[in-house]
């Protein structure tokens, strides 16, 4: 599985079938799905001059192009596509949907092509967001799709969405799984028979043939394993992920003082970005001295003998050279994104918070947890953030336990300004993923 080459193969099949200078219109969800595995100069080598989104009603009219137009089957895009069609700026279209798309749709497009610019009308399945080759996501955000509803039962919302991104994986993989989930989450069964009565009911399009034996989709609940999610990943790219933060293959780095201009924002690809391949699931150990070879290696290519030993080194080294910089951006992104990582870990007391949480999640030792878990609760340097997670893993591991200080927790958390919604999230991860709610032990 690829996730990645999946949509590649999509967007290239998009600028190749149409020959000819061309724009790329896209609507707000399908701009960075493209933009997770697409550069602006693979674009222009595809005579792909201009990308712009479909709700941008003050475009010029360029009736020389052809445009591309790939959005999701939404009302909301559909109705953008109508009003570009009654107004037609380009000279020809060809209009690519990202899922599966409606007969009715269909027939209210050709409705409105009075001009009759329309050349082309298909299926893409590129629905969902490829940060990495094996990992996928929907792109769910909370305030638009709350996954939950009353209870542990589906938001109808975010259900659709995860069905149509999921559908869209599949049909992307040319593959027809096997579908298992958990047997005490209603939620896993709801998505798995969803999915189930999907591709039956379009048989045409994940094929009539006997199930692939070799293809098998699990459906787990995160209540089952609510600790994972918990505890600090040290991995480079999960640092990156919890600590800083990734949007869409963008990280902001804007907010670090006295950061130069010319990486206040930087991108992470694998494709682009060796090192960054090389390096991603490095913990923050290996991740140092990995990041001082590859310094050492440009060093030496500059015919330069600077003595490198901490990260503060590097920093300098890499200001003293404004060509070298110039050269050597991925150099300089990195350094910068490990010297970042470097000042959170310290600033954050995060080894200390890393030590209890381990604890916590591996062992049954309470009266010195609870010691410790007060002890960094009272701790002005620990996040809230981090307080809680510590506390929400306090009361999983001790939920049964004689002597159970939840309740005290939750009081000295208020009493150190932790606000009242993160208090509240240890009741509901309780509630949500406690002893009762999970078929196994932590």
């Amino acid at each position: 599985m690829d996730a990645v080459k999946a949509i590649q193969y999509y967007t290239n099949r998009m600028v190749t079938d149409a020959s000819g200078m061309k724009v790329l219109l896209l609507d707000r969800e399908t701009t960075p799905i493209i933009s997770l595995v697409s550069t602006q100069s693979f674009l222009l080598a595809k005579e792909t001059y201009l990308v712009d989104r479909i709700e941008n009603g003050n475009r010029d009219t360029m009736r020389h192009l052809k445009c591309i137009c790939f959005v999701r089957p939404t009302d909301a895009s559909i109705q953008a596509l109508l009003d570009e069609l009654r107004s037609p700026k380009y000279g020809d279209y060809y209009i690519y949907f990202s899922n599966i798309l409606k007969k009715s749709m269909i027939e209210v497009l050709a409705e409105n092509d009075e001009s009759e610019v329309v050349r082309e009308i298909q299926e893409f399945y590129a629905d969902f967001y490829a940060p990495t080759p094996c990992l996928f996501h929907i792109g769910l955000v909370p305030s638009i799709h709350p996954l939950f509803a009353e209870g542990h039962s589906w938001n109808p919302g975010a259900l659709a969405r995860t069905v149509q991104g999921l559908s869209a994986l599949l049909l992307s993989l040319k593959k027809r799984p096997n579908i298992r989930y958990e047997r005490n989450s209603a939620m896993a069964q709801k998505l798995g028979q969803e999915l189930e009565y999907l591709m039956r009911h379009e048989a045409g399009l994940f094929g009539t043939k006997s199930i692939d034996s070799q293809a098998q989709l699990f459906i787990v609940d995160r209540k089952n394993d609510p600790v994972t999610p918990l505890l600090t990943q040290w991995t480079y790219h999960a640092l990156l992920y919890e600590l800083i933060g990734i949007n869409n293959g963008r990280i902001d780095l804007s907010y670090v003082p006295g950061i130069r201009p010319e990486v206040k924002e930087v991108m992470l690809s694998q494709d682009q970005d060796t090192f960054f391949k090389q390096s991603q699931h490095l913990n923050f150990g290996d991740l140092g001295a990995s990041i001082k070879k590859f310094v050492e290696l440009y060093q030496t290519n500059t015919q330069s003998h600077h003595q490198i030993e901490s990260i503060a080194d590097m920093k300098r080294f890499v200001e003293a050279y404004p060509e070298f910089r110039k050269l050597s951006g991925n150099v300089t992104k990195h350094v910068t994104l490990v010297g970042e990582l470097s000042r959170l870990v310290s600033e954050r007391n995060l080894l200390a918070v890393s030590e209890l949480e381990q604890s916590l999640a591996c062992n049954e030792q309470h009266n010195s947890d609870l010691k410790a878990l007060r002890s960094m609760i009272a701790n002005p340097k620990i996040t809230a953030e981090n307080k809680v997670r510590c506390a929400i893993l306090y009361a999983l591991r001790y939920e049964r336990a004689q002597g159970n200080a939840t309740e005290e927790l939750k009081q000295l958390l208020t009493s150190n300004g932790v606000d009242a919604d993160q208090v509240a999230s240890i009741g509901v991860v309780l509630r949500y993923a406690g002893v009762s709610e999970r078929q196994s032990d932590l």
